[in-house]
């Protein structure tokens, strides 16, 4: 089989292929076997009848027919390996010889993956969230453990956020009691809106004594419920004083110090992986903004599909439907559409954009990387490596495997050489984001279970 690439316009190639009569003969051949199954030759049981029968009975132009149509597809996929051509859209395919006789000649017009510009990728700056921990932070961390050990005290003052009440409530629809809209000596934290905005609206300012009556929506319920409230206590918590020997007594620690340094240490690991995700994600985003070219539509539609196979996956997990989920989240078909629209064009020029990094920067992966990503996927399902090896070979996948390792890869290019500020503007050391042995190895695991899922 001959083959040659001519670029054309709008992102196509023509690939024309030649077959020559020997090779074909055998696909012919193949296609003589396969109409000797479904047809019946008077002496013969079905499948048994020799070719040359074959032919004196239906002529070689019903075979030739059926062996164009069974192995021009397989001639194609073999050209585009042989020319390394990376088709996204089923190609438009022209028989130019041996419809009839001889060799077979087609052309195939197909639209490939475009190769971008991402002028600027050498100087990228990325805003991530400040990674250090403040003392502000810390001292919101001790008053929280302080509200665990608070007590309650009895005041005669207006209540205000954060002190709680004691209330008898109730709530009426045309003058009938509404489900759960009714309580007696109920303790409500003023400002925490659990019940109705409204409720803690009317109890600040209030004092023990006084009646509120005041109207609310409420979900579930067609009309405003008309609520009457009771303010019966109005109590302050009073919390300890911030002490070794309450340390010693709230925490697994001798002396405040240690409490705060623990304290500190876990909001930093916290804020470090956090800065790191965000790193990531927006490293992409800034690559991704230096696209000029629009997403072609063919990788746009392969990517909507795939997310929206996975979402009615997610939903049959948990029993539901994709026209359940849109009734739920009050969404239109066209919204949801619209949505997986704009996330499939960011994913594909994050594609595209990843792949013109690595060919800037020559990235290779080595055979070494593959062995190794296919030695983690039979891990993580729980399969024989040589069973997860022999599928991806079987279902042709070994090379994109490769072309996500290969992006991965320059992605980590990137992530190690963009500049990176906060949201004041103060550059931030990779040091600074440097993990815990302990934590850092969690988070490996974490998103092993999240690629497994």
């Amino acid at each position: 089989m001959e083959t040659s690439v001519e670029p054309l316009e709008g992102n196509k190639v023509k690939l024309s292929v030649r077959v020559d009569e020997q090779e074909f003969d055998e696909a012919v051949g193949a296609a003589f076997r396969k109409i000797s199954r479904e047809v019946r030759i008077p002496g013969f049981r079905p499948g048994k009848a020799p070719r040359r029968i074959l032919e004196a009975h239906l002529g070689t132009d019903t075979a030739r027919r059926e062996a164009l149509r069974d192995a021009l597809p397989e001639y194609y996929a073999r050209a585009l390996r042989e020319r390394d051509v990376d088709a996204i859209a089923p190609p438009e395919i022209d028989i130019t010889e041996g419809e009839e006789t001889g060799p077979v000649s087609f052309d195939a017009v197909v639209e490939v993956r475009p190769r971008v510009d991402v002028p600027g990728y050498q100087g990228l700056q990325v805003t991530i969230p400040s990674p250090a921990t403040s003392d502000e932070e810390i001292d919101r961390q001790v008053d929280r453990l302080r509200s665990q050990f608070g007590e309650l005290q009895v005041v005669s003052r207006p209540a205000r956020d954060g002190d709680h009440v004691t209330i008898d409530i109730n709530g009426y629809r045309h003058s009938e009691a509404v489900e759960g809209m009714s309580a007696t000596d109920l303790l409500y934290e003023v400002g925490s809106a659990t019940i109705v905005p409204e409720l803690d609206e009317q109890l600040r300012g209030s004092r023990a004594g006084d009646i509120l009556k005041f109207n609310a929506p409420v979900p579930g319920q067609d009309d405003d419920v008309t609520f009457q409230v009771l303010v019966k206590e109005v109590k302050e918590k009073l919390l300890p004083d911030v002490t070794d020997e309450w340390a010693s007594e709230a925490s697994e620690f001798d002396t405040v110090a240690e409490l705060r340094d623990d304290i500190r240490t876990r909001i930093s690991q916290v804020k470090r992986v956090q800065a790191q995700l965000a790193l990531r994600d927006n490293v992409v985003e800034a690559l991704v903004a230096l696209v000029a070219d629009d997403a072609p539509d063919p990788l746009v539609g392969a990517e909507m599909e795939r997310r929206l196979h996975e979402l009615a996956h997610r939903l049959e997990a948990q029993g539901a439907t994709i026209a359940q989920y849109l009734e739920a989240t009050d969404r239109s078909q066209e919204a949801l559409l619209d949505d997986l629209k704009a996330t499939a064009v960011e994913s594909v020029k994050a594609d595209l954009a990843l792949r013109a990094v690595a060919d800037a920067e020559d990235i290779e992966v080595a055979d070494e990387d593959v062995d190794a990503e296919v030695a983690r996927m039979a891990e993580r399902l729980g399969r024989k490596l040589a069973e997860v090896r022999r599928q991806l070979e079987r279902a042709e996948q070994m090379p994109a495997v490769r072309s996500d390792l290969r992006k991965a890869k320059a992605l980590e290019w990137l992530v190690e050489r963009v500049d990176i500020v906060d949201e004041e503007g103060r550059s931030i050391e990779r040091s600074e984001l440097e993990l815990a042995p302990q934590v850092e190895a969690q988070q490996g695991e974490s998103e092993d279970e999240k690629t497994g899922e």
